[in-house]
This record gives C-alpha cells, structure tokens and sequence, in this order.
C-alpha cells in the first residue's frame, strides 16, 4: 500500500488515491477511526464520559492523523495512544 493510501485513511488529506473509490476509501478510513476509537475507549472508559463526544470525535480523529501508530495491530495502539497524549501534552507547554 502507497503512501498515498495511508495518508487519506488516516485523515492526513483528502484526495483519494488514483485506482480506489471514493466510497471504498470512505468506509476504509471510517474502519480505521472505529477501531481506533474503540481500542482506546477500552483501556480508557471514563476518558470518553469526561470529554463528551465532541471532544472525543476530536481527540480520536487527531490520534488517528497525527500519531505515530504504525503497527497494523491494534492491541499496540495503547502505546501509541499513550506517546501521543504526552507528547500533544508537552506541546501546549
């Protein structure tokens, strides 16, 4: 998969690759965020209540862009998550 690929899935544009559907690519890039968005409400269920969906469609979709998760295994995103919140964190500072 190109670089492309990668960077509409994850929200980082949204130019849709040549070759792929704009539907296709659609349903792909919203899996991507609901798997995303579930693996981490499930090792942070009170996360989600405390943000509100608002708040928490944001994070989710900035976790997703901005990360550097790149494991295709969800069961790693924990870390990932964890290293992006600490380092958004730092940021503000």
């Amino acid at each position: 998969m190109s670089a492309p690929f990668y960077d509409y899935v994850r929200g980082r544009t949204d130019q849709v690759p040549p070759g792929y559907s704009d539907n296709g690519m659609r349903a792909y890039r919203h899996l991507v965020y609901l798997g995303a968005s579930q693996m981490v409400e499930a090792h942070f269920p009170e996360l989600r209540e405390q943000l509100g969906e608002d708040a928490w469609r944001d994070l989710m979709a900035a976790f997703v862009r901005d990360s550097r998760w790149s494991s295709p295994y969800y069961g790693d995103m924990k870390d990932a998550f964890l290293e992006f919140i600490q380092r958004e964190s730092t940021r503000e500072d």
